[in-house]
C-alpha cells in the first residue's frame, strides 16, 4: 500500500469489508454516497462486486464511476486504488 493514502484508505483496507456502506470507500463522500445508493449501490461490498466483473480494469472502472455516478478522476482513482489495495490484502490468487 501507498504511503501517501488517506486514513480512511488505509481503515478500509485493514478490515474485512463485511457490511460497510459505499461511502466509507476512499473517494466516496457523502453526495457521491447518497448517489450510489439511489442506484442500488449502497454497500461498498457491491461496488467490490462490479470492480472484479470489470476484472479490474482501472480504464473501465473509472468510465463506470464517471458515466454512471458523476465521479471525477480523483473519485475514481481513489476508489479504484482503495479497492485493489483491499483485494491485494484479503482476496488470496
Amino acid at each position: 500500500m501507498e504511503q501517501n493514502t488517506t486514513k480512511k484508505h488505509r481503515d478500509f483496507v485493514s478490515e474485512p469489508i463485511g457490511d460497510k456502506h459505499v461511502s466509507e470507500l476512499s473517494g466516496i463522500g457523502k453526495v457521491l454516497g447518497e448517489r450510489m445508493e439511489k442506484g442500488g449501490f449502497k454497500k461498498a461490498s457491491t461496488v467490490l462486486g462490479y470492480y472484479l466483473v470489470v476484472r479490474e480494469d482501472h480504464e473501465e472502472f473509472q468510465k463506470w464511476m464517471k458515466e454512471k455516478w458523476g465521479a471525477n478522476s480523483k473519485q475514481s482513482t481513489d476508489c479504484y486504488n482503495c479497492l485493489k489495495d483491499w483485494t491485494a490484502t484479503h482476496i488470496s490468487a
